[in-house]
């Protein structure tokens, strides 16, 4: 299936905190960072409404510490979460030291570090031209950084929410151990659904399914990748429903 050109008027860029550092990595690494907000930057340049959900892998996974038996599930996420603001904090100023006015929200209440999350001053700060960097999750605990972004992108009404890997889209198999792997062009929320594809977590998945929310997983690290899926080229898979 050949995919239709669209150009996108506001898009929610899901990141995950492995993107803050090196292969194998942890940390936030500067050239990372550099290169993250360059191409956020490029893509704001568009006119398009751009927010971006970040992760806090990088930092600490609350889910694996929790797997150890010796902090409880909660308090882990928790300590993820605060992770994730550490990154969000971080784009937030790399953004600004180039020029792109950005602003960093949390689901949790940090007023010494960043602002809170509220819908409406959220969508204030994209009209007058800012990236919105969201923090912290939903702001509960077992809730991947996925989900957060379904909802996100919900709630300010984005044409599509954009999924940031190190692959060039969702294949039936780890291209990495398997060379015959097929990548997807175009796939139904039903299909990823129903093969268990590792795209997004299944709660992610059922919400943008539910809410007609279509996602494009892309290779973010190709430069201008972020600028041209929101300028329509048909970079990755698109999943939708049909």
């Amino acid at each position: 299936m050949v995919r239709p050109r669209q150009r996108f008027k506001s898009v929610l860029l899901k990141l995950s905190g492995e993107a803050f550092c090196r292969p194998g990595g942890t940390g936030i690494d500067p050239e990372e960072l550099d290169l993250i907000a360059r191409e956020v930057k490029s893509a704001a340049d568009t006119g398009c409404r751009v927010a971006v959900v970040v992760g806090g892998g990088n930092n600490i996974r609350g889910a694996r510490l929790a797997e150890a038996g010796q902090i409880p599930r909660a308090t882990a996420d928790y300590m993820g979460m605060l992770g994730t603001v550490i990154n969000g904090v971080a784009l937030k100023e790399m953004l600004e030291s180039l020029g792109q006015p950005a602003r960093c929200m949390t689901a949790i209440d940090i007023p010494a570090v960043a602002e809170p999350f509220i819908r409406g001053r959220a969508l204030r700060h994209q009209e007058k031209g800012a990236v919105v960097v969201l923090a912290g999750g939903t702001g509960n605990p077992f809730f991947t950084t996925d989900t957060c972004a379904a909802l996100r992108a919900t709630e300010l009404g984005c044409d599509v929410a954009l999924k940031a890997t190190k692959v060039d889209g969702v294949y039936d198999s780890d291209p990495k151990i398997n060379p015959g792997a097929k990548r997807y062009v175009d796939l139904t929320f039903a299909e990823a659904l129903a093969k268990r594809l590792a795209v997004m977590d299944m709660t992610a998945l059922a919400m943008c399914q539910e809410q007609n929310l279509p996602v494009i997983v892309f290779d973010f690290k190709k430069p201008g990748n972020i600028r041209k899926v929101i300028e329509g080229e048909p970079i990755g898979t698109l999943i939708h429903n049909g």
